[in-house]
């Protein structure tokens, strides 16, 4: 969420982010109601105290002709301030539900689009694997291991319904307790928040209001999170922090759940884009700077390249447009690895910064050296998901025979186990 102070004295630069980002809102009645809202807000305030006045001057007088003509002055009061916050009950819903659409403005270094097809790639590493026979996809390779079956996930889920078996659920702990131990020498602390959240938290990360189908909202008016940022950030909600607790820094594993109900997954087949997976995720805040901010994003960013190049598999990043960016980032990297079967990339990992556009909405605060409180910056990247980690590896790893090499790095984690098959 944008200060409506930044937005009433920068209406045109928010105006232009809205182009940028494709997000049609109305910034100029936006204006026109918070003047409505101010002077609302101010005559409610005036009208309170006349009536704390007039309470205490009641208190004082005996009973009489004036202590009378004070009371019935008091009631029409009364009437009075019942009418205007009556007023202002639907012009602070509509002032709230605008203020909740309005994006934040993308930094300059974006390059303008319209979709993720004007993403501008920004690195690449390793060679694109080719192999001297016929290669497998992700699907086939594990369901011959007898690692992944479709049939009965959809038997038991729906569409995008799977199940891991034996070596599979072996590499996904390997990932995990790999990936554990190498983002903790990053100085994260590991925690496993709750999954199960108040809808509020889809709100305060710029989830909600966009993209309500995406989302398992419960009729009770909880969330299954979509990402372990979402409880991260309600962590500190409400909370004033020292300067010198920040950054804080933190490695979020947790379940994840989506339903991709978006035009852009329905041909993605296997274990690309699935209802319910773990990941885990790295979540920085610090303080309200834009410079600790840039630093940070492309720490986050390096620390998932880094780690997808012990695996060994290759990989591109590239700087998402402005029409690819949600309300709520100012910049975002997307990393994605190679899969050989599909020759294309596919995404594995988002790097994103927010300034204060998140904090506000959880109103996470610090207090500065001189005493000032504000607002903290809040980042986020994916560490690493799975299954979908799977899709790559398998594929880039498969040798003639079916068999499947496992990276070096993860060896260990598998009992020295160097090959599935």
């Amino acid at each position: 969420m944008l200060d409506i102070k930044f937005i009433r004295q920068n209406n045109e630069i928010v105006k232009e982010a809205a182009r940028k980002k494709h997000v049609e809102i109305d910034i100029d009645h936006l204006i026109t109601l918070d003047d409505k809202r101010i002077k609302l807000s101010q005559q409610i305030e005036e009208a309170r105290a006349q009536q704390n006045k007039a309470s205490k001057d009641i208190s004082i007088l005996q009973d009489g002709e004036e202590r009378t003509s004070r009371i019935e002055e008091m009631k029409i009061l009364k009437e009075s301030l019942q009418k205007k916050e009556e007023m202002l009950k639907p012009v602070m819903d509509e002032w709230q539900e605008l203020m909740y659409r309005v994006p934040n403005v993308p930094d300059i270094s974006v390059p303008e689009g319209n979709s993720d097809a004007d993403n501008q790639e920004y690195k690449t590493w390793g060679e694109k694997t080719v192999f001297n026979f016929e290669p497998k996809d992700h699907i086939e390779l594990l369901t011959n291991h007898n690692m992944l079956d479709l049939e009965r996930g959809a038997k038991v889920h729906g569409f995008r319904g799977y199940f891991l078996l034996n070596d599979s659920i072996r590499l996904c702990f390997a990932i995990w307790n790999y990936a554990l131990d190498f983002f903790s020498k990053k100085n994260f602390i590991p925690v496993m928040p709750p999954s199960i959240v108040h809808k509020n938290n889809f709100y305060g990360t710029g989830h909600l209001p966009a993209d309500t189908e995406d989302y398992y909202i419960t009729q009770d008016g909880d969330g299954l999170i979509a990402t372990a940022e979402i409880p991260l950030m309600g962590f500190h909600s409400d909370e004033i922090l020292s300067v010198n607790d920040l950054p804080k820094r933190y490695l979020g594993f947790s379940p994840s759940y989506r339903r991709e109900a978006g035009a852009y997954s329905k041909d993605v087949k296997g274990l690309i884009r699935v209802h319910e997976f773990y990941k885990f995720e790295q979540l920085i805040l610090c303080e309200g700077n834009h410079d600790m901010s840039v630093k940070f994003h492309e720490e986050l960013n390096q620390n998932t390249e880094e780690f997808i190049e012990t695996l060994g598999i290759p990989y591109r990043t590239i700087i998402a447009c402005t029409g690819d960016l949600g309300r709520g980032h100012v910049k975002m990297y997307d990393i994605e690895l190679w899969v050989p079967k599909e020759n294309t990339y596919r995404e594995i990992s988002s790097a994103s910064y927010f300034h204060d556009f998140q904090a506000r909405r959880f109103n996470i605060r610090y207090r500065d050296t001189d005493g000032t409180v504000r607002f903290v910056h809040s980042l986020n990247c994916t560490a690493i998901p799975t299954p979908r980690i799977l899709v790559s590896l398998v594929e880039n790893f498969q040798n003639a025979d079916g068999s499947i090499t496992i990276p070096k790095i993860l060896r260990p984690y598998l009992g020295g186990v160097e090959k599935i098959g």
